[in-house]
């Protein structure tokens, strides 16, 4: 995996697990509270926010590239353990597992003879730093944040864009796009959106939060 695909896998996990902290704080808040109150939004989910500490779901992602004539589809179900696990286990078109644990993303596909381990110690700490233990003002400070009255094509959901104003991160991620669905406030989609124009989005479906989980469910190898 080269060096610009390694940088753009650990901005889209970063992203996930970005986006797995902040959906139930945005979540928290009445369907009355107006369409520019992210500050408030984000404040009234602390509580919902510190509660969470599993959350797993099918996932649809679909990837879109100047490379590709159509769409690339895949499908799986994702695993979240706060405050620093993810699993992805992709079953179609192709099985492949994509992990973050702690410090360490490791990725295995086994059809392409691949596996390869990733420190993202840097992106991790800014995870903890922004979206956990951070503040509204603290997001603001790094990212051009909007949100919208209504989810546009998903109605029923908040809609909050973030474009990073770091450099160094969006020279990568141009843009994070987030879906709360309103009625089981639990994230319903995610798209981020890459320097170069290509894009990728996950459409969450069954989405569980405090369900225990499975034995082994973040082993690599099973």
């Amino acid at each position: 995996m080269s060096v610009p695909l390694r940088r753009r896998a650990s901005h889209a996990l970063t992203a996930l697990a970005a986006a797995c902290v902040l959906s139930p704080r945005l979540a928290s808040a009445p369907p009355s509270a107006p369409p520019d109150a992210f500050d408030d939004l984000y404040a009234k989910g602390k509580t919902i926010n510190d509660a969470l500490k599993t959350l797993t779901a099918r996932f649809t992602e679909s990837t879109t590239s100047t490379l590709l004539t159509r769409p690339l589809v895949g499908r799986g179900r994702v695993a979240v353990e706060r405050p620093s696990r993810v699993i992805l286990r992709y079953t179609d078109p192709d099985a492949r597992t994509v992990l973050i644990d702690g410090n360490t993303m490791t990725v295995v596909w086994p059809s392409r003879s691949l596996r390869q381990v990733t420190d993202i110690g840097t992106t991790q700490k800014r995870i903890q730093k922004y979206f956990v233990n951070g503040t509204a003002a603290d997001l603001r400070h790094e990212f051009d944040i909007e949100d919208h009255p209504s989810g546009g094509d998903r109605p029923n959901a908040y809609y909050v864009s973030m474009v990073p104003k770091r450099k160094q991160i969006h020279e990568t991620l141009a843009r994070l796009d987030l879906w709360v669905d309103r009625t089981s406030l639990l994230l319903d989609a995610m798209k981020m959106t890459f320097a170069n124009g290509d894009s990728k989005t996950m459409a969450f479906e069954d989405v569980v939060k405090n369900a225990p989980l499975e034995p082994g469910t973040f082993a690599i190898d099973r």
